[in-house]
């Protein structure tokens, strides 16, 4: 099932290929069905969100169904266990605390001649959230996109996710979503979820910039209301690439694969290793442990498709091949991950060690498990709370500061042909009197 790869060049095509893996034709047709539906919404608001939520998601809803009401959310808490409860207030206090760690501060320097210059960072007013559910629950996203926007100060905090069976919410999703101080949620999903956050309804409001993965259709829709709104990133199918040595303990590196491949049937699961004999038992224990897995039909097309082992010469060369890829998740199970670590340029969160599975930075460790994808990890980084925050620049001249600047002013304005632009300091500089009122 999973292919060893021995030779560099294969290993590194592969990879290419892997990380290609989203761009297909079936994109463009996605692409219109997409811009139809962020139209209809703009022109006919919550009317064209229920009929597409019929349409796509077979939920009959009405305008007062949109919003999550009070009584849910209270009743929410009664249907969760205690541990889950502990387990979700746990991670939102780890998460919290690594986040608190991260916020920018504004800054203001006094120069000479009384020159101010500085930065000042403020929220965006309004925050969306998209999490996906239907069939599935995600509190652990819940809480990585909410708690960033928390920390961040944002005032007004808007959550989507689609519904489920009955129109129902996953009780755990509303429940972390309090925890982390959300109380605003509506039952919509999809592209029309976008629009309804980048446009605007009768119910639910515009936003000023959406977080949160989805589907190709929601990331799509992401896609083409940038620039309406601000976006966190244009997340794909999830990644893992592991590097192993010797030392490594197949099981865990094999269920560290697994733990990738269950999420989707298009993820990807790849180990570059240097030793020849652990990649053959990575490869048997991945048979072994799909035996009685849940997800083993879905999984398995994930590894068939998009799952390598390559057995590479040295873990410099591992490397190369990492950064080439610039992974989502990438883990070094290695004798001295702290050594290696300093060959990797390109990753979206790295986990060091073969006590740190990806797993831990999924719900709890505190970094956020948002992440870029596809080898965004090149330019991109992973969600934080300066996804929520915007900076403007402070600049303020007294006279002395200005005269002495005057001239190159004047010659830059001059070359660039903008003559009021030369004025506007000429004027302040001659001491023109002020004309009367």
């Amino acid at each position: 099932m999973l292919r060893i790869i021995t030779q560099w060049a294969e290993a590194r095509t592969e990879l290419r290929r892997i990380c290609d893996r989203t761009h297909d034709d079936q994109v463009v047709h996605k692409e219109a069905t997409v811009r139809e539906v962020l139209q209809a919404v703009k022109r006919q608001g919550d009317r064209a969100v229920l009929d597409y939520t019929l349409e796509f998601d077979h939920q009959d809803l009405k305008p007062e169904d949109l919003r999550v009401s009070g009584s849910e959310l209270d009743a929410a808490y009664q249907q969760v266990s205690k541990e889950l409860l502990t387990s979700i207030q746990f991670a939102k206090e780890q998460i919290e605390a690594f986040h608190r760690q991260r916020v920018p501060k504004s800054w203001v320097h006094f120069g000479e001649d009384e020159v101010v210059l500085g930065k000042r960072y403020t929220p965006v007013d309004r925050a969306g959230l998209y999490i996906p559910g239907g069939q599935a629950c995600y509190p652990s996203t819940v809480l990585m996109n909410a708690v960033p926007a928390r920390v961040a100060q944002v005032p007004r905090i808007v959550m989507v996710t689609p519904p489920g069976k009955d129109k129902t919410i996953n009780a755990a999703v509303l429940v972390a979503a309090q925890e982390a101080g959300v109380t605003e949620i509506y039952r919509v999903g999809g592209a029309q979820a976008i629009a309804a956050l980048a446009y605007g309804t009768e119910t639910i409001p515009k936003v000023d910039v959406i977080t949160g993965p989805g589907n190709i259709y929601v990331t799509l829709a992401k896609k083409l209301v940038y620039g309406t709104v601000g976006i966190d990133s244009l997340a794909g199918p999830s990644e893992v690439l592991i590097i192993a040595d010797e030392t490594a303990n197949p099981a865990f590196v094999a269920a560290d694969m697994l733990a990738q491949a269950e999420h989707d049937a298009m993820a990807a699961a790849i180990l570059l290793t240097t030793d020849a004999a652990l990649a053959r038992k990575v490869v048997d224990e991945v048979e072994r442990q799909l035996i009685d897995h849940p997800r083993r039909i879905l999984t398995e097309k994930a590894i068939a498709h998009y799952g390598v082992v390559a057995i590479v010469e040295s873990l410099e060369a591992a490397a190369d091949l990492s950064n080439d890829f610039a992974p989502e998740h990438l883990e070094l199970e290695v004798d001295d991950p702290w050594s290696l670590l300093q060959n990797i340029r390109h990753a979206g969160a790295i986990f060091l060690g073969s006590s740190t599975p990806e797993a831990v930075g999924d719900y709890l460790a505190g970094p956020n498990h948002t992440l870029p994808t596809s080898g965004s990890a090149r330019y991109a980084s992973p969600l934080g709370v300066e996804t929520f925050l915007k900076h403007s620049s402070l600049v303020q001249y007294s006279q002395t500061a200005l005269e002495k600047v005057a001239k190159a002013i004047d010659h830059l304005a001059t070359a660039e042909g903008l003559p009021s632009h030369a004025n506007s300091v000429r004027l302040r500089v001659r001491g023109n009197p002020k004309p009367d009122a």
